[in-house]
């Protein structure tokens, strides 16, 4: 009995602390294409339940659920450090702590201040160096007479939790960290450290922490044992008691009342299904307006994804298919779909696939490289202490690296590099804000920086020189504005100086080789298409079949090596994103089909006076409801015929709605990544960054508008429309004054 619950309590242990290395997945209202596995990128855990209770073999208070105090008392080392003085040499430390029951030595100044922990990865560092520095055995005899306040943790890198949170925080936390200590504190801050009134209470080890877990799981299982008596494998033992749980779950009066919802949601799906099936005659005379219900419904249900905890993926699938359904079956149609139909379908489709192909490709190159560690060659440059010329150096990195790589993927790596930087945790939030804008504003002036221009350039809206040279001045002023408003939020100081960044380490021959192909990789595809004529996602797919190529070669006969070729890095890869995708802009597809989206564009140029403004309005929108079908949708309302290739509408249409996806966190796929990775919440970004981001939008399209005016010669009839944006960027960034 003992045998098989200690090896079970062993396998969940050793399951729980690998899992909270990986990278946690966050779901979005926008597409996430190639989430970097980038090292560092963890959600916060003050915040975050990282390991579900809920699913835990031991009652409340045991096993994963117990409280630190309970840890720190049942580990019954009288408080786990040894007490130095600072004053105090390494010798001496070094035997307090090998005499007694602890493994670790607690720091103190002449005031009883904490100055720091020194534990024996700080001795192995003290003694790398003794090693490498003397040079014979007076000098290294020197070396132990040194006081150990030279070689201690730092106070301020030291993870410290309350007595009342539980093990699975306490785990995550020594994880994240890369810590095998932690202190526990009456009082700790949300960034899990101490605070100037706090009190310690003694140091834990995760030895400390898994071994109660163990010993609670190993109880639990002896008790599920004599329960289910029939039963002796321990996997089937708890697999019973997680049944018996979700049984009492349901029981729930909340349960219930959510099942209700459900029921009813089920039923009014099915009588939706019927209602097709039933070729109501109702649909034949409605059909334009059941499309339009369904599209407003559908998007209810990706905007509110968290809320009715449907994946937008399902949704986006789902509101396709009854969009075509619609349309073939009912939309002047006999009720059964024609080949005109199905030969829309083919055309919408195929240029559908060639969006979908093209961010696959890309996205697995660019992970590709990450696996690599390829990003160190940009990261290893970083070496400021000053906090705003940090602020504008990681705006200017991530504007340009944007456009050359995914905003989202930039966004995540930027985070991660943060993450190691900043240690403050409200210096980093308003570097992730800033991150956001600067990602959205230089995503906006390639072909493969965003992929609303993506989209673009794809169907020939845009071309590549063009969209190059007229984009990226208004980009970048954009970027600045917003960097220039934001950055008197910065207060500088010496957390820089004091951070927990490492020293910048070489970057392997092959890293560095995989990290320049798979820029190459990026860069020759606007290339190939102007060259050949062949579509893009053609060239990206070729770009990616030679990093396949590569990396086999590499890692040719290395089995170990094998988590770092192709086939891992599509394995990571969100294809729910880009099945979300593929249902939106089938959606939108069959919404053009129908001439739904004409008659909407007719709308809004007869009540708007200029497309300027309709473009202005729909940057606006992109901060509240997703920029991809908007853009969609756009590219549906306007005909290439009237506005052809490289037309200011289709320009002015790819900066607005990337720049204006950063008024709101919610507006971007980089806003939404932000949310996840640093918590970020709606009114915090919109208290502290909101204003920023919209001075920059403003700015950038007065400034594509002048640019424009003076390209064709009509500088002094842009005055006015000047003028007027001038106005719109001095308002906003008055009533943010004012918040």
């Amino acid at each position: 009995m003992v045998r098989f619950g200690s090896s079970l309590a062993l396998v969940s242990t050793i399951a729980v602390v690998e899992g909270f290395s990986s990278v946690q997945q966050f779901s979005s209202r926008t597409p996430s294409f190639g989430q970097s596995q980038f090292s560092g990128t963890q959600l916060n855990v003050a915040s975050t339940d990282p390991f579900p209770l809920s699913r835990s073999i031991t009652p409340e208070g045991y096993g994963f659920s117990s409280s630190i105090g309970r840890v720190l008392k049942e580990a019954g080392r009288e408080g786990g450090y040894y007490k130095a003085a600072s004053s105090d040499i390494v010798a001496d430390v070094m035997d307090g702590i090998t005499s007694g029951e602890v493994d670790a030595a607690l720091v103190f100044d002449d005031s009883s201040k904490l100055l720091g922990i020194f534990t024996e990865t700080d001795y192995i560092r003290f003694s790398m160096k003794r090693a490498k520095s003397a040079s014979n055995e007076e000098e290294s005899a020197k070396y132990l007479v040194s006081p150990v306040v030279d070689y201690i943790t730092p106070s301020s890198k030291i993870v410290a939790l309350s007595e009342k949170d539980t093990a699975n925080v306490a785990i995550a936390a020594m994880k994240q960290a890369g810590v095998r200590h932690m202190l526990v504190v009456d009082k700790a801050s949300k960034d899990r450290q101490m605070v100037d009134d706090s009190s310690v209470l003694g140091v834990i080890s995760m030895l400390d922490v898994m071994s109660l877990v163990q010993k609670d799981e190993r109880l639990s299982l002896q008790t599920m044992a004599r329960k289910y008596p029939g039963i002796s494998n321990p996997f089937d033992l708890m697999n019973e008691e997680m049944k018996s749980q979700a049984n009492a779950d349901a029981s729930n009066p909340e349960t219930a009342k959510e099942d209700i919802i459900k029921f009813g949601a089920g039923l009014l799906s099915l009588g939706t299904v019927g209602l097709f099936f039933s070729q109501s005659q109702w649909l034949h005379d409605h059909a334009d307006l059941a499309m339009i219900a369904i599209f407003i419904l559908g998007y209810i249900g990706i905007i509110f994804e968290e809320v009715f905890e449907f994946d937008k993926a399902a949704v986006a699938l789902l509101m396709s298919t009854g969009l075509w359904v619609t349309y073939a079956d009912f939309f002047q149609s006999e009720g059964l779909a024609s080949d005109t139909v199905l030969t829309q379908l083919g055309e919408q489709l195929s240029e559908v696939s060639e969006i979908c192909f093209f961010l696959l490709a890309a996205s697995t190159i660019v992970e590709v490289m990450d696996q690599h560690q390829g990003f160190k060659v940009v990261t290893n440059q970083i070496k400021t202490t000053s906090k705003k010329s940090l602020f504008w150096t990681i705006g200017f990195l991530t504007f340009f690296l944007s456009a050359i790589l995914n905003n989202l993927t930039v966004t995540i790596v930027m985070c991660s590099l943060l993450r190691k930087l900043i240690p403050q945790n409200d210096d980093r939030k308003l570097f992730g804000a800033m991150v956001v804008v600067a990602a959205n504003a230089g995503g906006v002036w390639t072909p493969i920086g965003d992929v609303t221009t993506t989209m673009l350039w794809i169907n020939n809206q845009l071309s590549t020189i063009p969209t190059v040279t007229e984009l990226f001045l208004p980009s970048f002023v954009c970027l600045v504005a917003s960097l220039a408003f934001l950055v008197g939020q910065v207060e500088e100081d010496s957390s820089l100086a004091d951070s927990a960044m490492p020293e910048p380490t070489e970057l392997a021959p092959r890293g560095k080789l995989v990290f320049w192909s798979g820029i190459a990789s990026l860069l020759i595809v606007p290339v190939f298409a102007e060259l050949t004529g062949l579509p893009p996602y053609l060239a990206m797919l070729t770009g990616l079949g030679a990093m396949w190529t590569l990396t086999d070669i590499i890692h040719m006969g290395e089995d170990g090596d094998q988590k770092l070729k192709v086939p891992v890095a599509l394995a990571k890869l969100d294809t729910a994103g880009i099945l979300f995708f593929l249902g939106i802009l089938m959606s939108i597809g069959v919404l053009d089909k129908s001439g739904l989206l004409k008659e909407l564009a007719v709308f809004l140029s007869d009540n708007l006076p200029s497309l300027d403004i309709i473009a202005t309005v729909i940057g606006i929108a992109s901060a509240l409801i997703d920029n991809v079908p908007l853009v969609a949708a756009t590219m549906g309302m306007y005909d290439l015929a009237d506005y052809g290739t490289d037309d200011r509408l289709w320009q002015l249409i790819a900066l607005c709605a990337g720049t204006g996806g950063s008024i709101l966190v919610i507006g971007s796929a980089s806003g939404v990544a932000l949310m996840g990775l640093e918590k970020v919440d709606f009114i915090w970004y919109a208290k502290k960054a909101s204003v920023g981001a919209a001075v920059g939008y403003f700015a950038g399209i007065a400034t594509y508008l002048a640019q424009n005016a003076v390209l064709s010669g009509g500088f002094l009839d842009f005055l006015p429309q000047a003028a007027v944006a001038a106005d719109m960027a001095q308002s906003v960034a008055s009533t943010g004054i004012v918040m």
